[in-house]
């Protein structure tokens, strides 16, 4: 997310339920926080994670929800960000909030590893490393949008991985 675009305030409230698309691409709320938008939408994922996940009996069903909520996230960011004017408004938050259940699907039930996936999910979504970049400043639609924060998660994932392997070997 570029300077211009983190700054933009947020729409009002009523923004929300003009469109169905606007409600789920803002985070059903938790993008219009005033400070870091971002943030919020990962900790609103990460807080309806533990009421979600159980709706699915397999991780194979959970990772197929989850691919038609990135497609899902695709199509409603393309066009909240065309009706606020910019493609990944600060407000726009599905793209944290899919990447980071998909994280959290793979991070021990354990509320420190969940805080580190937190924290490193959340330094790899601002940091955007390659890839991440060329989405978020190249590709200027709902797929961009959400592929920059999907890397992101792939990142963490990495990281969390390497830091088990360490904790593993030092236990």
């Amino acid at each position: 997310m570029t300077l211009a675009m983190a700054k933009a305030p947020p729409p009002p409230l009523g923004f929300l339920f003009t469109d169905p698309a606007h409600l789920i691409a803002c985070g059903f709320g938790s993008g219009l926080s005033r400070f870091a938008p971002g943030t919020a939408g990962t900790a609103f994922a990460w807080a309806c994670y533990p009421l979600l996940r159980p709706l699915f009996t397999t991780d194979l069903l959970f990772l197929a929800a989850l691919a038609v909520m990135f497609v899902l996230g695709v199509i409603v960011c393309d066009i909240t960000g065309r009706h606020l004017g910019v493609s990944d408004h600060g407000s726009i938050v599905w793209d944290e909030i899919v990447p980071f259940w998909l994280v959290l699907m793979f991070t021990p039930a354990d509320l420190a590893w969940q805080l580190m996936a937190f924290l490193i999910f959340r330094f790899f979504d601002i940091v955007k490393p390659p890839p991440a970049r060329w989405f978020d400043t190249q590709v200027k639609n709902g797929f961009g949008v959400m592929m920059d924060d999907l890397v992101a998660a792939g990142y963490t994932l990495l990281a969390l991985a390497a830091l088990k392997n360490i904790a593993d070997h030092l236990l």
